[in-house]
């Protein structure tokens, strides 16, 4: 069995997840892994010393970074989920996006020829899906693809003031506190990922030399069919040429 790990980061309202579903319905053969299933219990997440709010986005201690490793490393060696892993991701909001059905159908009708040429070899496709994914290097290294989501900052914005909250594994909702965004998740995500962007620049900068060879950035695409389309293209060329 090939088993191929496809990591779909971005920030947080970014459509990541949404891409990741998408995906999984045109990959024969997958599943998805959350990152967000790795965050640390409710009582463990790290208080904000400025803010006096807990703190679920700085990057350090925002993931069990240990655990997700581990079982990044079984699903990579067995095709499965480690004994026990368990998601709440549909304890969130589910917003549906549409994407053509002509689209789905010909990337599936493509991926399933992709499997029939594999001379034999079994393929075991992993969408991993998260919001820092690329900050820690024995995650990254793990990812056999590297699809990285950027919209504009007023966009991010609007779509995390529209959401009601995200549900935790204890199974409470969480609720931004008055500035949440502007005080520490926007700037966790800068943190998190100017080191991959020329100047630091995360909205407008390209690729540093380093990431070109490491990272697809999706930008300017305006519909879940776009980035499906950039995102499929990329894995099969990939499969190609590995």
């Amino acid at each position: 069995m090939r088993v191929v790990l496809i990591g779909v980061g971005g920030a947080t309202c970014s459509g990541k997840t949404t891409l990741a579903k998408y995906l999984r319905r045109c990959l024969p053969n997958s599943f998805i892994v959350h990152q967000d299933d790795f965050a640390p219990p409710q009582e463990l997440v790290p208080w904000h010393p400025g803010f006096n709010v807990q703190d679920w986005d700085d990057a350090p201690g925002a993931i069990d970074w240990p655990r997700m490793r581990s079982a990044l490393a079984h699903v990579k060696a067995t095709g499965q989920l480690p004994p026990g892993h368990s998601s709440h991701d549909h304890l969130n909001e589910q917003v549906e996006i549409p994407a053509a059905d002509d689209t789905l159908s010909t990337w599936r009708t493509r991926f399933s020829e992709l499997d029939n040429s594999a001379a034999g070899e079994e393929i075991q496709w992993v969408i991993v899906d998260g919001f820092l994914l690329y900050w820690d290097k024995g995650i990254a290294d793990q990812l056999d693809i590297r699809l990285f989501l950027r919209v504009p900052h007023d966009v991010l914005r609007q779509r995390r003031h529209a959401r009601h909250g995200y549900h935790t594994a204890e199974g409470s909702l969480w609720r931004d506190p008055p500035h949440y965004w502007e005080q520490i998740v926007y700037p966790a995500y800068v943190r998190a990922h100017q080191s991959l962007f020329e100047g630091g620049d995360i909205e407008n900068g390209n690729l540093t030399p380093e990431a070109r060879g490491r990272l697809l950035s999706l930008k300017g695409q305006k519909t879940v069919q776009e980035l499906l389309d950039k995102s499929c293209q990329a894995i099969v060329n990939h499969i190609n040429n590995p």
